[in-house]
């Protein structure tokens, strides 16, 4: 309908038609722009009525009789003329002078008149100026942290006490947990907690209730945070991500009200998931010695944090996830039950695991048809899901370098090589005694460990430096995965070990430092024995093992042990005595085998590098002799 169809109805009251706001603003700039005319022209016209005489052409004024009357103000005299002067001005206006002065200077009929100076600016900036560059210096420092923090201008600032959390929907993560291969057990615990976000009531019919905390624990680079990041994608709730590290700051406070905050956020947008990933930063063990600190900043945040989590509604389909790596330092009250309900390990993967992630990294890149990825599987004993990702990578630039068309079984292999052993250093020179030292030093770790049964087969074994301080290496790989060794199994692997240095005393007589790290290894692997498994026939089946850490909380006091001086003789001694029997046990074999050991060294001074088919054809005479016995 028009408005001709419905006129606006006339009359006074409520009726009456409304006027535009608009309109009434430019009005009043209309009649403010008109006084203000006014105004300017009063000034102006007063102002050019005035004219400003020196002083003693003032006094010559009132000798004259000319001034009408006088008004002393605190600087200047204005005078009214009886008669306006040549010029039509009405006014004269002088500064005044000092009365003894202008008498005196009036005895020499000279002009004169006083000039003060005006000092109101350099007043106020002197007062003003430190001011505003103490406000300048305050806003730049106060930007700089809110840059630091992710936000801009004064808003960061105020805001530092809010959560950082990042919040996550199910299509923004990207992973699912079909990306999340190697550890179905972990993966099958939180498929259950996303199934309860998604279907609350089927599993509260029986009075259940949604687990409060699932903690991943495992070690570095298997895949908790992959596994989290699943958990956003399938849940499909908001997902609150933050880090341990990211509560606490250098003001006091800031850390307990970004919890505070954060659950505040995720109790708005319930049902939700809250993942602090490396919960170690935030919920370390707090000490109870008296100079630990009993209420800094990261206890206090740790504190509010136990009690968010007591004060969870078993209705509020809320679950928080946490990863950490060191279980061990975190605090007793953070892991009881009804915070953290559930702790789900997530290890290695094994064998199959390997050959499931592989699978799942070697779709990004150009695969020849030929690899087969359970033979890569077998090189990777003890790897986790970021080494395979890194070696599959590490793969696919090494047949990038090449210009090969795909990647290659050698490709897989010479990245192993570089992931375990380091970068080859071709351009670091030996002499030629030193390479002989290294030839027949790695030869002998080869030679030991073909001549021992269930040793560890050899895959390759190379007199290129790699790495940092690596001369040559011996590369051994496990026909199959194992979670428990025997104590013939531990003598053999350090008979291994021993090898080296056992071939060099053999050959040349003397000792090298080539045979540092193997030092240390058979010797931790000795004392581990002693101390650990209860492996010493004199000192029997008692755990000798020293504790690293006996206050909670409080990192880097030296070990303690709970036994005497003479047990830890003895434990000295049993730690020497294996070592020694390991490098005797070498040097017998080295010594039957002399003729095998000498050309194996040959040969791999020649080759500088002896595959696995170079070596079973080497020792081929070797190996048949075993297995007749």
């Amino acid at each position: 309908m028009t408005d001709e169809q419905n006129p606006p109805p006339s009359g006074g009251g409520k009726n009456r038609p409304k006027i535009n706001p608009k309109t009434q603003v430019h009005l009043g700039y209309w009649l403010l722009a008109i006084a203000l005319m006014f105004m300017v022209q009063s000034l102006w016209s007063s102002y050019s009525n005035v004219q400003t005489v020196p002083y003693s052409e003032f006094q010559t004024y009132l000798k004259e009789g000319r001034i009408k009357d006088v008004v002393i103000g605190g600087q200047t005299i204005t005078g009214t003329l009886k008669s306006p002067d040549a010029n039509g001005k009405s006014l004269v206006v002088a500064v005044r002078v000092e009365p003894q002065l202008a008498s005196e200077l009036q005895k020499y009929g000279v002009t004169y008149s006083q000039q003060y100076t005006d000092t109101w600016l350099s007043d106020i900036l002197s007062w003003v100026l430190p001011a505003l560059i103490f406000v300048g210096l305050w806003f730049f420092l106060v930007r700089k942290f809110a840059d630091k923090a992710g936000s801009m201008g004064m808003g960061g600032f105020m805001s530092i006490g809010k959560s950082r959390a990042k919040v996550y929907m199910e299509n923004r993560t990207g992973v699912t947990f079909a990306d999340v291969a190697g550890v179905d057990e972990a993966k099958a615990e939180l498929e259950e907690v996303v199934d309860f976000l998604k279907n609350p009531v089927e599993h509260s019919r029986l009075g259940a209730r949604a687990p409060k905390g699932v903690l991943l624990v495992g070690p570095p680079g298997v895949g908790k945070t992959l596994l989290a990041r699943a958990v956003a994608g399938e849940a499909g709730v908001p997902f609150f991500s933050i880090s341990g590290s990211e509560f606490v700051e250098m003001f006091v406070g800031v850390g307990a009200a970004r919890v505070r905050d954060l659950f505040e956020q995720a109790r708005e947008k319930s049902p939700a998931i809250i993942f602090i990933d490396e919960l170690d930063a935030l919920g370390r063990a707090r000490s109870a010695a008296p100079f630990g600190g009993g209420h800094d900043e990261k206890e206090q945040t740790l504190n509010q944090l136990l009690v968010e989590l007591d004060g969870f509604d078993s209705t509020s389909s809320i679950v928080i996830l946490a990863a950490t790596n060191r279980p061990e330092i975190l605090d007793p009250a953070l892991l009881r039950a009804g915070r953290f309900d559930r702790q789900v390990l997530v290890e290695r993967p094994d064998k199959v695991g390997r050959v499931q992630i592989l699978k799942v990294h070697a779709v990004k890149i150009r695969l020849d048809p030929s690899v087969d990825l359970e033979q890569v599987a077998a090189l990777t004993p003890g790897f986790s899901g970021a080494d395979l990702a890194n070696l599959v990578n590490e793969a696919a630039l090494l047949a990038t370098r090449e210009n090969a068309r795909t990647v290659t079984l050698s490709h897989f292999t010479r990245a192993v090589e570089r992931i375990v052993a380091g970068l080859e250093k071709r351009n670091r020179l030996l002499n030629p005694k030193e390479r002989d030292i290294v030839a027949h030093h790695e030869m002998g770790h080869t030679l030991v460990a073909m001549s021992l049964p269930g040793s560890d087969a050899v895959h390759k074994v190379s007199i290129i430096p790699r790495g940092i301080g690596s001369l040559g290496y011996t590369i051994q790989r496990p026909t199959e995965d194992r979670y428990l060794m025997t104590r013939e199994e531990l003598k053999n692997k350090m008979t291994v070990l021993m090898g080296g240095r056992a071939a060099e005393h053999l050959v040349y007589g003397h000792w090298s430092t080539g045979a540092a790290d193997d030092l240390a290894k058979v010797t931790d692997i000795a004392r581990s024995m002693v101390t650990r498994y209860g492996m010493a026939e004199k000192l029997g089946g008692v755990s000798l093992e020293e504790t690293q850490q006996p206050v909670p909380g409080m990192p880097g006091l030296p070990p303690q042990h709970e036994y005497s001086e003479q047990t830890a003789r003895e434990i000295d001694c049993a730690v020497r005595d294996l070592v020694n029997d390991a490098f005797n046990r070498a040097q017998d074999i080295l010594q039957r085998e002399r003729a095998v050991l000498e050309e194996g060294a040959r040969q791999l001074l020649a080759k500088e590098t002896l595959s696995e088919a170079d070596l079973k054809a080497l020792f081929a005479p070797l190996a048949a002799a075993q297995t007749q016995a």
